[in-house]
Protein backbone atom coordinates (compact mmCIF):
# COMPACT_ATOMS: atom_id res chain seq x y z
CA UNK A 1 0.00 0.00 0.00
CA UNK A 2 1.41 3.43 -0.91
CA UNK A 3 2.38 5.87 1.83
CA UNK A 4 -0.34 8.43 2.54
CA UNK A 5 0.63 12.00 3.35
CA UNK A 6 -1.89 14.74 3.92
CA UNK A 7 -0.06 17.41 1.95
CA UNK A 8 -3.13 19.67 1.84
CA UNK A 9 -3.18 20.01 5.64
CA UNK A 10 0.61 20.33 5.85
CA UNK A 11 0.65 23.12 3.27
CA UNK A 12 -2.24 24.91 5.02
CA UNK A 13 -0.44 24.72 8.37
CA UNK A 14 2.75 26.18 6.89
CA UNK A 15 0.85 28.88 5.03
CA UNK A 16 -0.92 29.87 8.25
CA UNK A 17 2.43 30.36 10.03
CA UNK A 18 3.97 32.27 7.10
CA UNK A 19 0.88 34.49 6.88
CA UNK A 20 1.26 35.40 10.58
CA UNK A 21 4.97 36.24 10.17
CA UNK A 22 4.31 38.63 7.28
CA UNK A 23 6.29 41.81 7.96
CA UNK A 24 9.08 40.10 9.92
CA UNK A 25 12.70 40.78 8.84
CA UNK A 26 14.85 38.46 6.73
CA UNK A 27 14.32 34.70 6.82
CA UNK A 28 11.87 35.07 9.70
CA UNK A 29 9.15 35.86 7.14
CA UNK A 30 9.70 33.26 4.43
CA UNK A 31 11.58 30.20 5.78
CA UNK A 32 9.07 28.00 7.61
CA UNK A 33 11.35 26.62 10.36
CA UNK A 34 12.76 30.06 11.19
CA UNK A 35 9.33 31.71 10.91
CA UNK A 36 7.74 29.14 13.23
CA UNK A 37 10.31 29.84 15.97
CA UNK A 38 9.99 33.62 15.53
CA UNK A 39 6.20 33.39 15.68
CA UNK A 40 6.19 31.26 18.84
CA UNK A 41 8.55 33.70 20.55
CA UNK A 42 6.44 36.65 19.41
CA UNK A 43 3.27 35.08 20.81
CA UNK A 44 5.04 34.46 24.14
CA UNK A 45 6.03 38.14 24.30
CA UNK A 46 2.49 39.21 23.37
CA UNK A 47 0.99 37.09 26.17
CA UNK A 48 3.51 38.35 28.73
CA UNK A 49 3.22 42.01 27.71
CA UNK A 50 -0.57 42.06 27.90
CA UNK A 51 -0.03 41.63 31.63
CA UNK A 52 2.98 43.95 31.89
CA UNK A 53 1.04 46.73 30.15
CA UNK A 54 -1.27 46.98 33.15
CA UNK A 55 1.70 47.30 35.53
CA UNK A 56 3.39 49.89 33.33
CA UNK A 57 0.31 52.10 33.16
CA UNK A 58 -0.26 51.91 36.92
CA UNK A 59 3.38 52.92 37.45
CA UNK A 60 2.99 55.84 35.01
CA UNK A 61 -0.17 57.04 36.77
CA UNK A 62 1.59 56.93 40.15
CA UNK A 63 4.50 58.99 38.79
CA UNK A 64 2.13 61.60 37.37
CA UNK A 65 0.12 61.86 40.60
CA UNK A 66 3.35 62.12 42.61
CA UNK A 67 4.62 64.95 40.39
CA UNK A 68 1.29 66.74 40.73
CA UNK A 69 1.10 66.40 44.52
CA UNK A 70 4.69 67.51 45.05
CA UNK A 71 3.87 70.82 43.33
CA UNK A 72 1.43 71.39 46.19
CA UNK A 73 3.84 70.36 48.96
CA UNK A 74 2.68 66.80 49.56
CA UNK A 75 4.04 63.34 48.76
CA UNK A 76 2.17 60.66 46.83
CA UNK A 77 1.77 58.29 49.77
CA UNK A 78 0.60 61.08 52.06
CA UNK A 79 -1.91 62.21 49.42
CA UNK A 80 -3.30 58.72 48.79
CA UNK A 81 -3.62 58.05 52.52
CA UNK A 82 -5.57 61.26 53.09
CA UNK A 83 -7.69 60.55 50.01
CA UNK A 84 -8.75 57.22 51.50
CA UNK A 85 -9.32 58.89 54.88
CA UNK A 86 -11.70 61.45 53.33
CA UNK A 87 -13.38 58.58 51.40
CA UNK A 88 -12.83 60.23 48.01
CA UNK A 89 -13.08 57.36 45.54
CA UNK A 90 -11.09 58.43 42.50
CA UNK A 91 -8.84 55.86 40.90
CA UNK A 92 -5.24 56.48 39.87
CA UNK A 93 -6.08 56.70 36.18
CA UNK A 94 -8.50 59.60 36.75
CA UNK A 95 -6.19 61.32 39.24
CA UNK A 96 -3.26 61.10 36.83
CA UNK A 97 -5.38 62.58 34.03
CA UNK A 98 -6.48 65.45 36.28
CA UNK A 99 -2.90 66.08 37.45
CA UNK A 100 -1.63 66.26 33.90
CA UNK A 101 -4.46 67.86 31.90
CA UNK A 102 -6.55 69.74 34.50
CA UNK A 103 -4.16 71.13 37.14
CA UNK A 104 -6.82 73.45 38.63
CA UNK A 105 -9.19 70.56 39.31
CA UNK A 106 -6.32 68.52 40.75
CA UNK A 107 -5.34 71.42 43.01
CA UNK A 108 -8.91 71.53 44.33
CA UNK A 109 -8.70 67.82 45.22
CA UNK A 110 -5.32 68.29 46.95
CA UNK A 111 -6.71 71.26 48.91
CA UNK A 112 -9.77 69.28 49.96
CA UNK A 113 -7.64 66.50 51.51
CA UNK A 114 -5.11 68.79 53.24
Amino acid sequence: MPRSVNSVASRARRKKVLKQTKGYFGRRKNVYTVAKNALEKGLVYAYRDRRQKKRNFRSLWIQRINAGTREHGMSYSEFMGKLKGKEIQLNRKVLADLAMNHPDAFKAIVDSVK
